[in-house]
């Protein structure tokens, strides 16, 4: 479990906040349970490396303010718009009994070993992360969709998923899919028209209507006229 160091801020004013941004520092706010809330302020390097990791706002942690511990989730966080940098985050304290919806991220193991991928399937994430009422005391880091023997069409639901005790899915009443191992996509160039072929085939065939014999692209009175000729020679 992460340990996360934060201090008190006894800010008042937007000018103050400013400073403390100014000084590598993000204010954020601690609340829930019988306490008070507290306003704190973190290290906006520890508060960026914990953003990068996958399961940031299901993963429990404790938050260290002034020696004193507490277990903490992640709830919200805000960010620059023009610099995307993390400019505030809240936390909820973890209180034994209480119930939180949270977004629980899903791992998927063994692809290696999935007959439908080793033939060219494709994996089709429908749900990437899926919202699960939990027992504060019993939140999971992941969810664990094994891909052993999974064959081409095989649809994964959330039934399939094992679930810790008394975690239960905020959709109810209908067993929804997580996953599927779909059919390759092949693509086929189209075959050409028959009757494309066929004209091509005939013009390639035919020889051009004026590459005539010589005999036959004579005019009809030259003809005669060599026939006349050929009387006079005889007589």
């Amino acid at each position: 479990m992460a340990i996360l160091n934060a201090e008190k801020r006894e800010t008042k004013t937007s000018g103050d906040i400013n400073k403390l941004r100014e000084n590598g520092l993000v204010p954020g706010i601690l609340y829930g349970g019988s306490e008070l809330n507290k306003k704190i302020s973190l290290n906006k390097k520890s508060i960026k490396n914990l953003i990068d990791s996958e399961n940031f706002f299901s993963a429990i942690l404790n938050l260290k303010i002034d020696g004193k511990e507490e277990k903490v989730l992640p709830r919200d966080i805000s960010f620059d718009p023009l610099s995307d940098e993390p400019i505030h985050i809240d936390f909820i304290r973890i209180v034994k009994g209480a119930k939180l919806a949270l977004e629980i991220p899903v791992k998927f193991i063994n692809s290696e070993k999935s007959p439908g991928l080793k033939k060219g399937a494709v994996l089709n994430i429908v749900r990437r992360n899926i919202e699960l009422r939990c027992p504060a005391e019993n939140i999971p880091s992941e969810l664990v969709v094994d891909l052993n023997n999974t064959e081409i069409g095989t649809s994964i639901k959330i039934s399939s998923i094992k679930l810790p005790e008394n975690v239960v899915p905020t959709i109810q009443g209908r067993d929804f899919v997580v996953a599927t191992i779909a059919a390759p996509t092949v693509v086929v160039e189209p075959e050409k028209p028959a009757e494309e072929t066929a004209v091509e085939g005939d013009a390639e065939a035919s020889p051009d209507e004026t590459e005539k014999p010589a005999e036959e692209g004579k005019d009809q009175g030259e003809k005669a006229a060599e026939d006349k000729k050929e009387d006079k020679t005889k007589k």
